[in-house]
């Protein structure tokens, strides 16, 4: 029987560091897949996972541990499908290393990824960003900060990894003022800021002096805010902001909603799919489709370009207030 650990431990040192020089998140979410899955097999096997073989990794082990992710943990598919991935990975590397498990090997990679039903994008309106913005208390320290974290988010799209990131050398205010990040692949890119949201960094960086690599938005202690730390500070003036908006409290309102925003506004302003693409740090535009999928307002302007001669453009309407609501059931 081979054993699994060398061929694990392998797979991380040799393949993914030293072959693929992957990112620190993915090395994390790979690491956080197989603790899952060695803990998984432990309580079905009682084998401890120093001690298991790759013949106790069969496909129909494999599609237990996804049933479980999915049905037990609460897993969304998404997250399903990406840890399958991490699996099919390591397989594909144990191929090389045990072509006498080769039946097993494609058993396992033959498991397909799961469809899903792809949710409309959210995104926040005008009325709604202006609400958020004007949320923070900018008579305190933590306020300024939580602005211009904000006001940064909506104008630049960043995920919420890359913002917190992000150190003071990252920020360029001057003449082509910019943001320079580290995206998904370990790709970096450039993002344009506005004059407003230059403004705004100015004001809060002049008034705490820090050295270079110091985190752009730290905590209490200095040390940069952590994901989840942002999405809580997101949810928190959301709800404050839902006081102003009432509309706010239809939505959940996250970094990555604020992501959506930025795209929206792109979308709305008659920019191109690519350059979206590209201010996102998409891999390919095919991504970026999603925006135009939710975006109604162009479909009814399309909609009322192609409208039938001698009728008038626009969407229907109920003459009747039981018609519309017999509608709307």
């Amino acid at each position: 029987m081979s054993m699994l650990a060398p061929t694990l431990e392998a797979f991380f040192t040799q393949r993914l560091m030293a072959q693929k020089n992957a990112s620190p998140n993915t090395i994390a979410s790979y690491r956080d897949c197989f603790r899952l899955l060695l803990g998984f097999v432990h309580d079905r096997t009682g084998k401890a996972p120093s001690g298991l073989g790759i013949d106790d990794l069969d496909a129909p082990m494999i599609a237990a541990f996804l049933d479980h992710l999915e049905h037990e943990r609460g897993t969304t598919i998404s997250s399903r499908n990406t840890r399958l991935a991490a699996i099919r990975s390591l397989f594909r590397f144990a191929a090389y290393r045990h072509p006498e498990h080769a039946a097993l090997i494609q058993r396992v990679l033959a498991i397909p990824s799961k469809r899903s039903e792809r949710a409309m994008v959210s995104f926040l309106t005008v009325a709604e960003v202006d609400a958020l913005l004007a949320s923070p208390d900018r008579s305190t320290w933590i306020g300024r900060r939580d602005h211009a974290l904000l006001m940064l988010a909506v104008q630049t799209g960043l995920r919420v990894s890359e913002v917190t990131g992000l150190c003071r050398r990252d920020l360029h205010l001057g003449t082509g003022a910019h943001v320079r990040c580290e995206g998904k692949g370990r790709k970096e890119r450039a993002t344009p800021l506005t004059r407003n949201t230059v403004a705004v960094l100015n004001v809060f960086l002049t008034e705490r002096a820090g050295w270079r690599d110091d985190a752009l938005f730290p905590g209490p202690r200095g040390a940069a805010l952590g994901r989840d730390a942002v999405r809580r500070l997101v949810a928190r003036h959301a709800a404050t902001a839902a006081g102003k908006c009432p509309s706010l409290t239809t939505k959940t309102t996250t970094p990555h909603v604020l992501r959506h925003t930025c795209a929206m506004r792109l979308l709305e302003s008659g920019t191109d799919l690519a350059t979206i693409a590209l201010w996102l740090g998409h891999e390919s535009t095919a991504t970026t489709q999603i925006y135009l999928h939710a975006h109604l307002a162009l479909k009814e302007r399309a909609l009322a370009r192609t409208a039938p001669p001698n009728t008038t453009p626009g969407r229907y309407q109920p003459s009747d207030s039981l018609m519309a609501f017999l509608d709307q059931l």
